[in-house]
């Protein structure tokens, strides 16, 4: 059995955060305070759990002794079973104590900008593309999250090339992380005279939206164009140049945003895409050199690998990483999502625990 012995002072550290808090003066500094605040609730389940544990502890160390000192068999055999539920119950406290000490995601908490890109299959990629937007933007609105969009390449029969747009709330990253890969749609295109099925995959890249803080983007290594917004006509379009495009010169990373009204705007939303795209790719050049992203995440989280399968003729959705297969396919494409991304979050969270023991056991 572990020993938790260092939360002894993490629980001092708890403690102290709660008298600071309760004091005249905690709320003078609204910035301090609100890190305070966050602390105490970050620490909160951990020293929560770890309280349980060590009452446990003292729970069967007084069962123990009343047994050694116990001559009646049919009292000394009812300790013995409270012994072992005791046992029981501090198995279960060890591993919840040992779940919430892994390192978290720095990024979990974040907003995110999600891009999604039609792959193979010409017209029936695009349109699968826009279910999968369609898709995500239902699970947000179930969740309290807000969506907007940054950029979109539209198709002429509803589909889209490429549609980038932000997610912002609550542990975001937390819970569509795992939405990174190939995803590929089996079924028969509308336009197909002959049932036959066919196959098409869309690209999904989903990034921790970035500060300024965190990327300082130098003005001289940008290339920033004006053009005339694209639409389908009526009495909004744009008929002014007032559409963006950003060029990194060091990358060659291009990012356009038409979606605004104004440039600064538009300027505004794509700088926010290209800093986090380059973060991205800087973390992504970290995870390839340690191998970090393998051992951090459920599967490889290879954008280029193949994540999920939609199979329409079988109504189901298969998660490739984990095995896991879903019936009800039109339920998940209407923003049931956490029948998937639930078994993602505890698979992760059971080899992040793997983890964990193999390294103690060094």
């Amino acid at each position: 059995m572990q020993n938790f012995t260092e939360l002894y002072e993490v629980e001092r550290r708890y403690e102290e955060l709660a008298h600071r808090m309760s004091t005249p003066d905690a709320a003078a500094n609204a910035d301090e305070y609100a890190r305070m605040m966050r602390d105490y609730k970050e620490l909160t389940p951990l020293i929560e759990e770890y309280r349980r544990y060590t009452d446990l502890q003292q729970q069967e160390a007084d069962a123990k002794e009343m047994l050694a000192a116990e001559s009646d068999p049919a009292f000394a055999a009812m300790v013995q079973q409270e012994l072992c539920e005791i046992g029981r119950n501090l198995a279960q406290s060890e591993e919840n104590l040992r779940l919430l000490l892994i390192p978290k995601d720095a990024d979990d908490e974040k907003s995110v900008i999600l891009e999604i890109r039609a792959g193979a299959g010409g017209e029936e990629a695009a349109l699968f593309a826009h279910s999968l937007w369609r898709m995500y933007t239902m699970y947000a609105a179930r969740r309290g999250w807000q969506c907007e969009t940054i950029s979109e390449n539209p198709t002429e029969l509803g589909g889209v090339k490429e549609i980038v747009f932000s997610v912002e709330g609550p542990d975001v990253y937390s819970r569509l992380k795992f939405e990174s890969g190939v995803h590929r749609v089996q079924r028969v295109p509308e336009t197909e005279t002959q049932g036959r099925i066919h196959t098409s995959t869309v690209t999904v890249a989903v990034m921790p939206e970035a500060e300024e803080v965190e990327l300082e983007i130098n003005p001289k290594d940008l290339r920033i164009d004006t053009f005339r917004s694209s639409g389908a006509g009526g009495q909004h379009i744009n008929k002014t140049s007032s559409a963006i495009r950003v060029t990194h010169l060091p990358t060659g990373m291009v990012v356009e945003c038409q979606d605004q009204r104004s440039q600064r705007e538009n300027k505004d939303r794509a700088l926010k895409v290209l800093r986090s795209r380059l973060l991205q790719q800087k973390q992504d050049a970290y995870d390839e050199e340690y191998n970090a992203r393998r051992q951090s995440q459920v599967g490889s989280g290879d954008r280029s690998e193949k994540i999920r399968t939609y199979n329409f003729p079988q109504d189901r959705v298969t998660d490739h990483r984990i095995g896991l297969t879903l019936r009800n396919l039109q339920g998940v494409l209407d923003g049931d999502l956490d029948r998937v991304v639930e078994p993602l979050i505890l698979a992760d969270r059971e080899e992040k625990l793997k983890q964990s023991s193999t390294e103690e056991g060094k």
